[in-house]
């Protein structure tokens, strides 16, 4: 692992624009389960999975209702940003981040600390809710407030159409938009660096290959082996909280 790092953090620190590619694993220390690892959400529980495809989130209200209680007990209402977080917030301070890329929902690259217009969040946020039928978009903690006052799957107020996080569930397409951007983003990268994340997902995932075709030095930072770790020029693993911190700590920092 030490080689691992020492190769990683020599490239950052020559790095001019560092794209940096997160998935869930960076916020399990936060008290956020991540999906596929081995204590992930749909590994223990696979009927969790059915409250991330939009078919059924659709088709059938008891869904819908426990995906509204799901949202009521998400941890990341009460998760703090973990070092790793900060670590990526010292990337920017320092001038070497050109873009955040984050599969993740929580918010919390933002809560730490990166600036609004350097996260590109590429899933969608959980923090607000939209409508399906009208796409009125709204914050999330006032439709919360409703299911806490009883109503079990709260239609939207302007049209009576179905609500729904801000995210993007199996089934939907991701904004193309946004999905340029994040691609536009590796384009210009010297470096793009992956943290936890499966890189299993498309085509978020396809960055990886498309970046190592244009010459891009890659680094895989990930618990579990990656489709794409043989493409990489370092790959470390080890805990995201203890790693980050130490690959992104510039030669002057003790």
């Amino acid at each position: 692992m030490n080689a691992g790092i020492d190769k990683a953090r020599s490239l950052i620190e020559e790095a001019e624009r560092l794209v940096v590619l997160t998935g869930a694993g960076i916020s399990t220390d936060s008290g956020i389960p991540d999906f596929r690892g081995p204590q992930g959400v749909w590994t223990l529980n696979p009927k969790a999975e059915r409250m991330s495809d939009i078919r059924y989130y659709r088709s059938d209200p008891e869904v819908r209702r426990l995906s509204w209680q799901s949202r009521l007990a998400h941890p990341a209402w009460t998760a703090a940003p973990n070092s790793g977080h900060r670590a990526l917030v010292d990337l920017e301070r320092r001038g070497k981040l050109e873009a955040l890329i984050t599969q993740n929902i929580d918010g919390l690259h933002q809560r730490a600390g990166n600036s609004g217009g350097m996260v590109i969040e590429v899933h969608g946020t959980m923090h607000d809710v939209v409508c399906m039928k009208c796409n009125w978009r709204g914050p999330m903690e006032a439709t919360l407030d409703r299911v806490r006052a009883g109503e079990e799957d709260p239609p939207c107020l302007s049209c009576g159409g179905i609500l729904k996080s801000a995210t993007i569930s199996f089934g939907q397409s991701l904004v193309p938009d946004v999905i340029a951007m994040a691609m536009r983003a590796v384009e210009r990268a010297d470096i793009l660096m992956t943290i936890g994340t499966s890189l299993q997902v498309y085509p978020v995932a396809g960055a990886v290959p498309m970046a190592k075709a244009a010459g891009t030095r890659v680094v895989i930072l990930n618990a579990e082996p990656t489709p794409f770790d043989d493409l990489a020029d370092a790959v470390i693993r080890g805990p995201i909280g203890e790693v980050l911190p130490a690959l992104c700590r510039s030669k002057t920092q003790v």
